[in-house]
């Protein structure tokens, strides 16, 4: 009799010790949800692309894998497409593309017109000056692209070339800095703050254009010696009798921007990590070979 009521206790124990340790799973599940419920607070600026019906986000539409558009169809494909679309599918909203470059993605976010780029859009501290950025999706590099007959294969030879790049890009500033790290010019007058691409000249020259099928065209016509910008976006351009010289640079980590201080970067920030921590976004970037 004894030992049934010492057995009968043990199970009883271990029937509490159980419960307990259920009931303390179930409250960390609900506090999760409730943390992830809280950041996806929907404020006045959420609602109003609700109501709208319409997330407006400005893409690329020639950067393969990332943003492009059939030129027959006018469909987009590529990853950021891809982000792009699962947030307006959060937001129960549909989706508008607005093709921007990089001269003209900032201006379309700061007058309205679109709710965010998910445009290869580089992170820099002083562009988090004026914008948000989500945690970062992606990680490039930049590099260049020449012409085989050129015989440019570093960037040594370089020196004294005219490089073409895009307007209101990094790139240039990334190159002058990669030739000064490898001793190919002496940046003497290199200032980070105030360098202008079209006023630089020390050792190498820039010529900007507003997109860069431009810029494959002048590379083809021997306007330019070369052509700079993060690797991603020059496979496209890297057709026959064209090479990339042999150096990668500036480690380029690409995030969505959004209004400065806005309910919305909150809101995308959150959901770029979590899509981050549970492989959506690892999936996208097997899914166009971009490891």
């Amino acid at each position: 009799m004894k030992m049934r009521k010492l057995l009968a206790l043990g199970l009883s124990l271990a029937m509490a010790v159980s419960l307990c340790g259920t009931m303390a799973f179930a409250e960390e599940e609900t506090e999760a949800e409730s943390e992830t419920e809280a950041a996806l607070v929907i404020t006045d600026d959420i609602q109003e692309i609700i109501d709208r019906g319409i997330l407006r986000v400005g893409v690329k539409n020639a950067v393969e894998g990332f943003g492009y558009q059939d030129t027959l169809t006018g469909e987009y494909s590529g990853m950021e497409i891809d982000i792009a679309n699962l947030i307006a599918e959060e937001l129960g909203v549909d989706v508008e593309f607005t093709t921007v470059t990089a001269a003209t993605r900032t201006e379309l976010l700061d007058s309205g017109d679109i709710d965010c780029v998910i445009a290869t859009f580089t992170i820099t501290d002083e562009r988090k000056e004026s914008w948000d950025f989500s945690t970062p999706y992606y990680t490039d590099h930049v590099t260049v692209l020449v012409k085989d007959s050129s015989e440019i294969t570093d960037l040594e030879g370089l020196v004294d070339k005219t490089v073409g790049v895009s307007s209101g890009s990094t790139s240039a500033r990334s190159l002058v800095e990669a030739m000064i790290d490898a001793g190919v010019i002496s940046g003497d007058d290199y200032d980070s703050e105030t360098f202008d691409p079209a006023l630089w000249t020390e050792g190498v020259s820039f010529r900007q254009y507003d997109d860069y099928p431009a810029i494959s065209t002048a590379l083809e016509s021997d306007e330019v010696d070369a052509f700079c910008v993060d690797k991603s976006i020059l496979a496209i351009y890297k057709t026959e009798g064209r090479s990339y010289i042999d150096a990668e640079f500036a480690p380029q980590e690409y995030g969505v921007a959004t209004t400065k201080d806005s309910g919305f970067s909150t809101y995308v920030d959150t959901l770029i990590n979590r899509w981050l921590n549970d492989g959506t976004i690892e999936g996208f970037i097997e899914e166009y070979a971009l490891d």
